[in-house]
């Protein structure tokens, strides 16, 4: 880390507060993808969204109403809503279901993008062979709110290339409906892998792109945070937020900063930081606790920090005493945050074990070994 000042005794004090204050500040900025689900019950809806993101507020009982009376769950995160309708089965209270969507969608229009409605995933069980009529209208009337509605078939056998045939029938019947939903066509999926029939999980990631598509671009930060399946959404998610980092970090040293007032970088660099981990999803007390530990800042002052990582560089050694130039401001802040999305990755896909109990030791090799390899690589790149 760049540093963070000697005001205290723990050189961690001021980054912990700093770290969380700016996570909760980047969770503000990036705000929340809410997604409706319908269909009727047994279609597998609650499976499909785990699959996707890892979660199912409103069945887990784990997110809160946004208003009384609402059906949109938001997770504790408060980046993920799910507009739920737990307990209304289609086919005997159609007009009840469409009225409670219709009256929160109107009342939220005025509201900010983050409360509203983003998507509407339509589920249809493959297995089941048909779509009833008033499941058709119900996806008219949903189009008719102004809701991007995706049609999705769940379920779906396949083994290899090969689709079950009347599944198929059943997508080109829906395919000649000419419903309004997302390319004029279902999507086919499978959530949960069937070893025993030899059905594999497929479809998820077009559905995922589909979502991207479909949503509002002010919710695409918020959606590569809170799915599960595409980590190159997240990587590039996060390269945006470090090239951000840099440019400020260089704009900090176009007047060279003493090394003694290196404190003026943390800002900076909490930032990047408490941001790429929103990207991976990782809660705030998980990441605050592997920042820690992969900079060594819960135990040394903060210059003491800066001193020992530009150590680790080419060069390093001149800084000391001296001054922070634009160049190395800006190599360092990228070193940083391209080690500091390798450990978040890790995190996420539980490289360092679960979240909960995480190898804090293995955590700090990974981001030292990275943060010297992406700043040879920089330094290469100046040099050439």
């Amino acid at each position: 880390m760049g540093a963070t000042g000697d005001s205290g005794s723990d050189g961690g004090g001021s980054f912990r507060d700093e770290f969380s204050s700016k996570y909760r500040e980047e969770g503000s900025k990036i705000g929340a993808f809410n997604l409706a689900v319908f269909g009727l019950t047994g279609v597998g809806k609650s499976t499909l969204i785990n699959s996707i993101f890892g979660r199912g507020v409103a069945a887990t009982g784990t997110g809160q109403p946004v208003t009384q009376g609402s059906h949109l769950y938001v997770h504790d995160s408060g980046l993920f809503g799910v507009f739920d309708t737990a307990g209304v089965e289609l086919g005997q209270s159609y007009d009840t279901v469409l009225g409670d969507v219709r009256a929160f969608v109107e009342a939220q229009r005025s509201h900010p993008l983050s409360d509203q409605i983003h998507v509407a995933y339509y589920c249809v069980r493959s297995t089941n062979f048909r779509m009833q009529e008033f499941e058709e209208q119900f996806v008219r009337e949903l189009h008719s709110m102004g809701l991007p509605v995706i049609l999705v078939l769940t379920q779906v056998p396949k083994k290899g290339e090969q689709y079950h045939p009347k599944v198929l029938e059943l997508a080109q019947h829906i395919y000649q409906l000419g419903l309004p939903i997302y390319l004029g066509r279902p999507l086919l999926t499978n959530a949960l892998a069937d070893p025993v029939l030899g059905f594999d999980v497929h479809g998820l990631k077009e559905l995922l792109d589909a979502t991207f598509d479909a949503a509002p671009d002010g919710v695409a930060a918020a959606l590569a945070a809170v799915q599960r399946i595409d980590m190159a959404r997240k990587r590039d998610a996060a390269n945006k937020r470090i090239a951000v980092a840099v440019t400020a970090a260089t704009a900090a040293g176009a007047s060279p900063i003493p090394f003694s007032d290196a404190a003026l970088l943390v800002p900076i660099q909490a930032g990047m930081m408490a941001a790429i981990a929103i990207t991976y999803d990782i809660a705030i007390d998980t990441a605050l606790a592997a920042s820690l530990a992969a900079t060594g800042l819960a135990t040394q002052a903060g210059r003491a920090v800066a001193l020992n990582l530009i150590k680790l560089i080419p060069g390093g050694g001149s800084v000391v005493g001296g001054t922070i130039s634009a160049g190395v401001a800006a190599s360092f802040t990228y070193a940083m945050g391209r080690s500091w999305r390798e450990i978040c990755e890790g995190i996420a896909t539980g490289r360092f074990g679960a979240q909960a109990a995480l190898n804090s030791g293995d955590i700090k090799a990974a981001f030292l070994e990275e943060f010297k390899r992406q700043f040879s690589r920089v330094g290469k790149k100046e040099n050439s």
